[in-house]
């Protein structure tokens, strides 16, 4: 798939995104409708788009995370696509409804320069703590009450009742994979094909969704009962995922990631020797990482912002990372069980100093400009000027260490609708 120029790296911002759908909204009233259906914290309006007139509700949540912004993309693309072609809406009884930002308070803090430099992409990374992700709704025994993100999406849910809900991410370095919640016929093999046809990797086994079960290459399933538990996170903080809350309803949510820079060697299907092994020293990586991020702070006070809290919360929960992988080995889940699951290891145990070190260099940033005293602003600048370092050294390694090479945007958001309308098509037939 040729490109040149911007194109091929630069993402629409959600604002573009929002203006672009309600052109089209406006010049194609009986097909597609904009409404809002909520706010974010930060009092931004969360926008449905609708298009067609089917019984069948199909439900894509883009944006769920600030550092991802291809779904925005594959949301248009969808757009526009029913737009020269109505009739596969119709021929499928299908109403398509999507979410085009669940979290843009956080994509107006991410100001990454996507591709095709992991440095100039991580110099403005923004992502929120766990607690502040908005597709994630506090676990049992917490007290917090769900984003106002959060209950937009539940609302929109409880509305539609979906027969599928997508949720579009994408991953920095490595493969494309997707996660079920439950058994969806067809769904593996059109994922494999589309990713194959573009030229995508699909990674063997994941690093994500670690208590989820291996369904083939690149295809992640929730175990049987999986639908009614809370969602683990690697560090064992647990809530609940609006991927799963529908399924009482009868939905089946689909995850489709697809990454901004591929890294080949994740497929590798070649068996491991010794996964725990393997386990050790990707947390030894990982902690020996992090504890160079702590060093360059030392002595210097955290100014409190966003970005400090989401750089705090990995510096602290990273120990029981570590422990976490160590205890899942050599167990049933399949973590570093092949050449691509420990390369897909080892690539996630860099990539949470890497962003632990991008979030605290902006908090100090800000804190620089603003803070009083030539003493304060001279070792907060110190601190800054360390981490970009640190970063620089990590994103040339990660490029030369793993092959990563930049994935056109056209490609990532092809991946993504392809994926998307195959699924759709299959469960129609």
């Amino acid at each position: 798939m040729p490109e040149h120029g911007a194109a091929m790296y630069r993402y629409p911002a959600a604002d573009d995104v929002e203006r672009a759908v309600r052109r089209l909204a406006e010049e194609h009233p009986r097909l597609l409708r904009l409404r809002e259906v909520g706010r974010s914290g930060d009092g931004r309006a969360l926008w449905l788009l609708s298009a067609g007139h089917g019984s069948r509700d199909v439900l894509t949540v883009a944006g769920a995370h600030a550092n991802e912004p291809v779904g925005g993309a594959s949301v248009l693309e969808l757009a526009r696509r029913f737009v020269r072609d109505p009739r596969w809406l119709a021929e499928r009884d299908c109403t398509w409804h999507a979410l085009l930002c669940l979290d843009p308070d956080g994509a107006r803090r991410h100001e990454g320069l996507e591709g095709p430099s992991l440095l100039g992409y991580h110099l403005g990374f923004y992502r929120p703590n766990f607690t502040r992700q908005p597709e994630f709704l506090p676990g049992a025994g917490d007290g917090r009450p769900p984003m106002p993100e959060s209950r937009a999406l539940m609302g929109v849910l409880d509305e539609l009742r979906p027969v599928v809900q997508f949720s579009l991410h994408g991953n920095e370095v490595g493969g494309s994979f997707v996660q079920l919640t439950a058994p969806l016929t067809g769904a593996g093999q059109a994922f494999r094909d589309v990713a194959a046809e573009l030229a995508v990797p699909w990674e063997f086994r994941p690093f994500d969704g670690i208590d989820w079960l291996v369904d083939g290459p690149g295809v992640l399933r929730l175990p049987a009962g999986g639908q009614e538990q809370e969602e683990k996170d690697p560090s064992g903080f647990l809530s609940r995922a609006t991927w799963t809350y529908p399924a009482r309803y009868g939905t089946v949510s689909v995850v489709v990631e697809a990454p901004m820079w591929a890294a080949p060697a994740v497929s590798d299907p070649t068996p491991v020797a010794d996964p725990a092994a393997e386990l050790r020293k990707v947390g030894d990586l990982l902690l020996g990482r992090l504890q160079q991020v702590s060093d360059a702070l030392a002595g210097v006070p955290e100014p409190s912002s966003p970005y400090q809290a989401a750089a705090r919360e990995l510096l602290d929960v990273a120990p029981e990372v570590a422990v976490t992988w160590r205890e899942y080995a050599p167990g049933g889940s399949g973590i570093a069980a092949t050449a691509g699951s420990g390369t897909s290891m080892g690539i996630a145990a860099r990539r949470i100093p890497l962003r632990a070190a991008a979030m605290m260099r902006r908090a100090l940033l800000a804190e620089g400009r603003t803070a009083q005293g030539r003493t304060a602003t001279a070792r907060t600048a110190g601190a800054a000027r360390a981490l970009e370092w640190l970063m620089r050294e990590w994103c040339a390694e990660l490029a030369t260490e793993f092959r990563a090479a930049w994935v056109p945007v056209a490609t990532q958001v092809a991946l993504q609708t392809r994926v998307m309308r195959e699924i759709v098509a299959s469960a129609s037939a």
